[in-house]
Parts: C-alpha cells; structure tokens; sequence
C-alpha cells in the first residue's frame, strides 16, 4: 500500500487511492461519524440542481456523490482519477456514468455543464487553481460551481479538539478500518494544511470565478464554497 506527500503527484495520489477503494465509503462514514451524508445532501441543495441540467461531479470517487445528484432528474457525470475508484462506482452504482479524468485536463469541451461539483478531492489536487479554471473552462457562462472541502472550525476550543483528533485519534481509527491506513494520515496532512474559508474564497476569485461565498458545516470541520462562471 503507498501513500501521498503534500506535494501530491498525480499518479501518487491516483495509486492511494486505488489502494482504499474497496471500502472506500465505509471508512469514510465510520471517520466522519456519519456525518458525510449531510454533507452531501448539503451539497446537492446548494447546486439546486433542475431536471435535465448536465452536472459534473468532480473526484467522484465510486459514484456515491453522482447517483444523489441525479436523484432530482438532472443529468450527472461523476469523473475521478483513480481507475480503482471507478471499477467500484462502475460495479456498484452501474447507473451513473464514471468517466476517468484529470482534474487540470478535463475530457470535456467548454461550456458543456450547467454546474460542477467537487467534494473533498480540490484538496488533493498539485495545482488548486489550475483546476478550478478547468472547471470554469467546462462550465457554460452563469452556471454554477459548488466545493465542498473539509476546511477550518471558526471556534477555538473546538478547532482544538478536532485537531487532537485529526492528527492523532482518526489514523488510530483508521488502522482499524482501512486497508491502508498512511493514506489516512496523508487526509490529516493534507487538510490541516488546506487554506481557510476566506483563503480558498481568495483562490476561486483569482481563477475567474464570481459571487464566491461559503457557509460552514459542522462547525467549520467542513465548508461549502458557492460561485458563479
């Protein structure tokens, strides 16, 4: 089993992740305490998707995120890297369509979706705003751009607490739950080194997009970042 370094290079973070695939959304459930399944309703009604809108769920992973966004009618293409992420999604969820994609070259011409989506996977992206103008690149003018990225809890005691856990408790949970528990410890890394609500804002202005704002989930543990081509 491998896992990534900060300095995330494509087909490292493509190989990690091809190495938790299999439980994948189970670990992801029992790390979150659950709470992943609001964040994913919380972000399928921030795109306020419309039946027959083209969405491009971004780092889609096995599809879990693709098949909600679809539930409402609207058309909904999940694209990820990881190829064992996507023989998952393929094999569990053969209703949606999973197509393997770079997040810096997209396999999609301009101006063909009505929104994009990316969850917990700009992250884990070498250049942030490189990809957030690839998704601009591919989302028609005045549609609609939804990121929702683990972020910075706003009070202090609490923002306390959950780094003890980040950094200590969650790869201890992850020994027991995944099959490659370091790609857990890379999640730790990776996301107390992510830019805050107002950092990332800043990121989405500079790659072309407008009326960027954010709401906090879960305390700030999460953040839903909302922007307009």
């Amino acid at each position: 089993m491998s896992r990534a370094n900060l300095d995330k290079q494509p087909h490292e973070i493509a190989e990690m992740f091809d190495g938790v695939a299999a439980n994948y959304d189970r670990t992801n459930t029992i790390l979150s305490f659950g709470r992943d399944r609001a964040w994913r309703k919380a972000t399928a009604a921030a795109l306020a998707l419309k039946p027959g809108e083209k969405v491009l769920d971004l780092g889609a992973g096995t599809g879990v995120s693709t098949v909600d966004l679809a539930r409402g009618g609207a058309f909904a293409v999940g694209s990820d890297l990881s190829l064992g992420m996507l023989g998952v999604g393929r094999r569990v969820r053969p209703e949606v369509p999973l197509v393997a994609g770079d997040a810096l070259a997209l396999p999609f011409a301009d101006g063909v979706f009505d929104a994009v989506t990316i969850s917990f996977a700009l992250r884990n992206v070498v250049d942030t705003a490189g990809a957030l103008r690839e998704m601009a690149r591919v989302t028609k003018p005045g549609g609609r751009l939804v990121v929702c990225e683990f972020s910075h809890p706003t009070w202090g005691a609490f923002r306390k607490a959950y780094l003890t856990y980040l950094m200590g408790s969650l790869p201890a949970v992850a020994r027991r739950v995944s099959s490659n528990p370091d790609a857990y410890v890379y999640l730790a890394e990776s996301i107390r080194a992510w830019p805050d609500q107002a950092g990332l804002s800043e990121i989405m202005q500079g790659a072309g997009w407008s009326k960027v704002g954010w709401r906090n989930l879960t305390g700030g543990i999460v953040a839903l970042h909302r922007a307009i081509r």
